[in-house]
């Protein structure tokens, strides 16, 4: 096997830090096969990102959002408003973590560290689907 691609279609959610690295898991099994390797995902948005980051305190999840949300406020003076008040800074926030992730895999699974997990990160307020391109 040289590549396998999937795409990974999520759950609406609002805004808000979500821990999905069952689902990307469980969207790749080929993942049991490789021993050595490396998992790509990518999401296909400009108004959310994906992080890793602490998956062992739930309130990790809201601590980053929280965080996220003072550092880029919505009441700075953007021009780009027309698709609402959240849409600005939620490109920037997207800008500032990022929409790809690189995973090594290791002995038919990913390699994360003891206390990672991976994250959607919603910027939005209102609900919205998203997709993330898994490249193995």
């Amino acid at each position: 096997m040289l590549w396998v691609q999937r795409t990974l279609q999520l759950a609406p959610m609002r805004q808000g830090v979500r821990l999905i690295t069952r689902e990307v898991f469980q969207a790749i099994p080929e993942i049991s096969q490789i021993e050595i390797g490396l998992l790509n995902l990518f999401l296909q948005h400009t108004s959310a990102s994906i992080s890793i980051n602490e998956n062992a305190d739930p309130d990790v999840q809201a601590d980053l959002d929280r965080a996220l949300n003072i550092l880029v406020p919505e009441t700075l003076p953007y021009e780009h408003t027309l698709e609402g008040s959240d849409d600005m800074p939620a490109h920037v926030k997207s800008s500032l973590i990022g929409v790809s992730i690189n995973i090594p895999v290791s002995d038919r699974r990913l390699a994360l560290g003891a206390w990672q997990g991976i994250y959607l990160c919603e910027h939005r307020k209102s609900t919205h689907c998203r997709t993330v391109l898994l490249t193995l």
